[in-house]
């Protein structure tokens, strides 16, 4: 009776068990057991029911399709691709589904080219294109001499798109900024040849026929990939 009694109250030491029992008890999990059904069920995806060979070969085989498989763009119908490689400009792309080399050989930006920009020179619209808008004039723009000396206050707006997607994206820098500049420098030059009634009254559709002229010439020596629409 008190042998029985201490193998009760003993646990582990008077019955001599672990915590998974003994007998016909729960046994504990074999990890080596584990590990190697583990690697079993792994192997047998692979071709051979092993790593080597062929099944190394066809993961090789799958890892470069989908790199070769990365190069893949879509150019949309208002865009126009342009392909890099190694960072230099190569050629341009047609809307549609393009194919580079790819990254990082080749990459390709994809531009909207049939998007109108507009240029305000000699005031600034607080609203957007095509809208009543306050307006602020800016005189150091707008004022400009005459071929007669006369000073007269011009405001004017330039509408321009994107022709060349390339020239355009590494030819020039803040490409509005340059659209601008040569906006209100053609202007005052053939502002300043043309006498002050034919700049206010019958010469205006002249004046803007020269402007435009001569600006789409101006940045086309500058290779910037812009061509002025109005």
């Amino acid at each position: 009776g008190g042998s029985g009694g201490g193998g009760g109250g003993g646990g582990w030491q008077g019955g001599g068990r672990g915590p998974w029992g003994q007998g016909g008890g729960p046994q504990p999990p074999n990890l080596e057991d584990l590990l190697r059904k583990g690697q079993d069920r792994f192997k047998g995806v692979l071709p051979g029911g092993r790593w080597g060979g062929r099944g190394v070969f066809l993961i090789f085989l799958v890892l470069v399709a989908a790199w070769m498989a990365s190069g893949f763009y879509r150019v949309g119908p208002d865009e126009q691709g342009v392909v890099l490689r190694f960072g230099k400009f190569t050629g341009s792309t047609s809307p549609g589904l393009r194919y580079h080399l790819p990254a990082p050989i080749e990459n390709a930006l994809t531009p909207k080219v049939t998007r109108v920009n507009r240029v305000e020179v000699g005031f600034q619209s607080s609203g957007d294109f095509g809208r009543s808008s306050a307006l602020r004039n800016l005189p150091e723009e707008s004022l400009m001499l005459t071929g007669d000396e006369n000073i007269v206050d011009i405001n004017f707006t330039v509408l321009w798109q994107i022709s060349n997607a390339g020239h355009f994206l590494f030819n020039i820098q803040r490409p509005e900024n340059t659209v601008k500049g040569v906006a209100e420098s053609v202007m005052r030059e053939v502002v300043g040849g043309s006498k002050i009634n034919t700049v206010l009254t019958e010469g205006r559709n002249e004046v803007e026929r020269q402007t435009l002229d001569l600006m789409q010439k101006t940045l086309d020596e500058y290779q910037a990939g812009i061509v002025i629409t109005q």
